[in-house]
């Protein structure tokens, strides 16, 4: 499976020490160039596990061919979430990781396969890569700046 990644969902599942594990679900790996830099600027868990990945060649950072539509769907979207959206369908992505919702309809509404931070942490759950307990889960998103109601929380993961 081919995936590209946001930025968000790459730095909350950085943040929760599950990148590696949620890498793992892909056997190809597309970040964008825009949110590399944006990763990058921050010097924190998820600069050390982009770098780490980096040097394992897990990973591949790719800017998007088409400016035009990165261009057409920024008026709506910030930079690394235009630029994920255009390289999920240049690439012919199975999937592409986003959080926010306005960039996740315009990814629905294009005809990619979208999933956040949260389902691929239910993803890792299903396969036994994540045995933790939810509500801490729940209370250490909370403490990283994720937002999501508890009721959308709690009925993603009983689903």
């Amino acid at each position: 499976m081919v995936v590209v990644f946001d930025s968000s969902p790459w730095i909350f599942l950085s943040k929760l020490g599950l990148i590696e594990q949620a890498i793992g679900l892909f056997d190809k790996v597309f970040l964008p160039s825009s949110v590399e830099d944006e990763i990058f600027v921050r010097r924190d868990e998820a600069f050390d596990a982009l770098r780490k990945l980096q040097t394992t060649q897990r990973i591949e950072v790719v800017s998007a061919k088409s400016s035009r539509l990165v261009n057409a769907l920024g008026r709506r979207l910030g930079r690394g979430e235009s630029e994920a959206i255009v390289i999920a369908l240049e690439k012919d992505a199975d999937v592409v990781v986003l959080d926010d919702h306005t960039a996740r309809s315009e990814a629905m509404r294009l005809g990619l396969q979208v999933k956040g931070t949260l389902g691929i942490i239910r993803r890792l759950k299903e396969l036994g890569e994540f045995e933790g307990d939810l509500r801490e889960l729940y209370g250490r998103l909370r403490e990283i700046g994720f937002r999501v109601k508890e009721k959308l929380f709690w009925q993603i993961f009983s689903e």
